[in-house]
């Protein structure tokens, strides 16, 4: 996807999800919102460890399509785990957020919430 298609696309998801979530959103709240999603216990007030927990179940989920991580399943509180299968290349920060971005952008049009 071309820098600029992403950045556009982006700005369209923020927008759609700031109506329904409030204004304000950035790259960490949808990586938040995407951990409660798939979690799957509704939204509740969470610990801070709870939190990063959330992320990185977020994180997880994106990148198994890219084939760095495999949904493993659930512990017995119904979390979901994952398992590691490669390692992400070096990436600077801005190569981060893009990877998120495009990533967020892929699973928001697979759940057809973007078209």
């Amino acid at each position: 996807m071309l820098d600029l298609d992403l950045q556009r696309e982006w700005r369209e998801l923020i927008a759609r999800l700031e109506t329904q979530f409030g204004e304000g959103l950035d790259l960490d709240a949808v990586l938040f919102l995407v951990g409660v999603q798939e979690l799957g216990q509704g939204y509740r007030t969470f610990k801070k460890n709870e939190k990063t927990d959330l992320m990185h179940i977020a994180i997880c989920r994106l990148l198994m399509p890219y084939g760095y991580y495999e949904y493993e399943g659930m512990d017995a509180d119904g979390w979901p785990h994952y398992t590691e299968l490669a390692k992400l290349p070096k990436l600077n920060p801005n190569q981060q957020s893009l990877l998120m971005k495009e990533a967020l952008l892929d699973y928001f049009k697979s759940a057809e919430l973007l078209n």
